[in-house]
């Protein structure tokens, strides 16, 4: 799946949930004996065929709301930031690399970690504020143009969602991954050549047509994820999965949708620089 912090959650990814999952993900013990008059099968709720008892009340189940909420703040937090770096750029690179160790720590984390969550907002926004102001100051106006496509690619894909139109497949979830792999492949090597100098264009093999194409291809790449993403979060909501697991799907988002930005930002930076 595009985000492991989603699609490790049983109660996130779309499988059949069985007790012992259920007991894991609510952190419940056993389920106890049923007491005539007060726990009837009304009042349990079926998750995967499986009745198991609601929500303790002081556990809030995850929501559209709060997981809007929740993105919402993490996007204020990298908006924030990115303040920061966009007056000093030079903190763009180490920002970036830090980013990334916190991006792969909270993907593979077994719970979600709010700190972890929020640090990661916080260094990707120095970073993006530091490209950004990177590239602004060459070419202006990008920016505008660059947070206007993600944003268009964003509602685009969850209106289709919303109607019904765009969903996954096991075959496209394959495709998808072989691509992506294909994808890392690709922006490995032409990293290592532009660093050892064999290929001294600023985009390395990313210049010109080929990097339209590549950049397009990534566009492509990361929509599908924002359908990833969307139905994860679906099935949150469906399975009544405890509201921390809102921080992983708002974390998610972000993943992808600073992604989306940047190949946006590369493709425009590419056809205005030829």
């Amino acid at each position: 799946m595009s985000n492991p912090a989603l699609s490790n959650n049983p109660a996130l990814n779309g499988k059949t949930l069985t007790a012992d999952e259920l007991r894991r993900i609510y952190e419940q013990p056993a389920a106890q004996t049923q007491r005539p008059g007060v726990d009837t099968p009304a009042a349990k709720a079926s998750y995967g065929g499986i009745q198991h008892p609601p929500v303790a009340p002081s556990d809030k189940p995850m929501t559209y709301e709060n997981t809007i909420s929740k993105t919402v703040m993490l996007f204020v937090i990298v908006l924030a930031f990115g303040a920061v770096g966009w007056f000093m750029p030079a903190l763009a690179l180490p920002a970036a690399i830090i980013g990334l160790v916190l991006g792969l720590v909270n993907s593979f984390k077994k719970q979600p970690s709010v700190p972890l969550i929020v640090l990661y907002a916080v260094f990707q926004g120095v970073f993006l504020g530091g490209i950004s102001g990177i590239f602004e100051s060459q070419w202006s106006g990008i920016v505008s143009q660059a947070i206007i496509g993600t944003l268009a690619v964003f509602a685009t894909v969850l209106i289709l969602f919303r109607n019904g139109k765009v969903r996954t497949s096991p075959k496209m979830n394959k495709i998808f991954m072989v691509a992506i792999f294909g994808y890392l492949a690709f922006s490995l090597v032409n990293v290592v050549l532009m660093l050892t100098g064999v290929n001294q264009d600023p985009w390395g093999m990313r210049s010109g047509p080929l990097g339209v194409a590549i950049g397009a291809l990534a566009v492509l790449l990361a929509s599908y994820s924002l359908v990833m993403d969307f139905e994860l979060i679906q099935n949150g909501v469906k399975n009544r999965v405890p509201e921390k697991w809102a921080w992983s799907a708002a974390f998610g988002l972000m993943v992808t949708l600073i992604w989306l930005y940047v190949e946006i930002l590369r493709i425009l930076a590419i056809l205005r620089g030829d």
